[in-house]
């Protein structure tokens, strides 16, 4: 009766070991981030559930920032059921230098921008936000690796929130590749 009772122990205790260690190495959600907007405040992931969220590094000054003009028609266009989020850094040639209020004006006056936007971050280096870390690194996201080379690179999530795709600078937001998946 005894050795019944400790081979229980012994299950029950490596059962939980088990799903305790299931817990801590699942990737965490894109739900669970909060990020500074540009507008003041906070965008909160969580309230995008059963949207699909096109998120994008964005810059002021580089060849692609024409790219805003796609990526505000793609948010009116596909709204009801996706969200695009800029995140505005400086991290390829300086071409996005300004203040997050020279940003939004510049946003809202060039390309008026309706779309969220974050408040300037570092998307690559020491310094890389917890949002593209998860995004970048495919340990955290569960799905893919990927390094950011320029601005406006694209990343895909699900209405689940999972990642599901990434498009480097040269895919523009109305290309086929993404809208495809929309």
């Amino acid at each position: 009766m005894i050795r019944l009772l400790l081979a229980l122990v012994v299950f029950v205790s490596f059962a939980f070991t088990i799903n305790e260690k299931k817990a801590v190495s699942a990737p965490p959600s894109v739900y669970n981030f909060k990020v500074e907007s540009l507008e003041g405040g906070m965008i909160d992931f969580s309230k995008y559930k059963g949207k699909k969220i096109l998120i994008v590094n964005t810059a002021s000054k580089c060849g692609y920032t024409k790219q805003y003009t796609e990526l505000e028609e793609l948010y009116k266009k596909y709204k009801d059921k996706l969200v695009v989020i800029g995140f505005p850094a400086n991290n390829f040639g300086g071409q996005e230098p300004g203040t997050n209020a020279e940003i939004k004006e510049f946003c809202s006056s060039t390309y008026q921008v309706t779309f969220p936007m974050a408040a300037k971050i570092s998307v690559k280096g020491e310094d890389m936000h917890p949002l593209y870390q998860w995004l970048t690194s495919k340990e955290k996201n569960g799905v893919l690796d990927a390094e950011i080379k320029w601005n406006f690179n694209k990343f895909l999530l699900n209405e689940k929130g999972e990642l599901v795709a990434y498009f480097p600078s040269k895919v523009t937001p109305l290309s086929e590749e993404i809208t495809s998946k929309l």
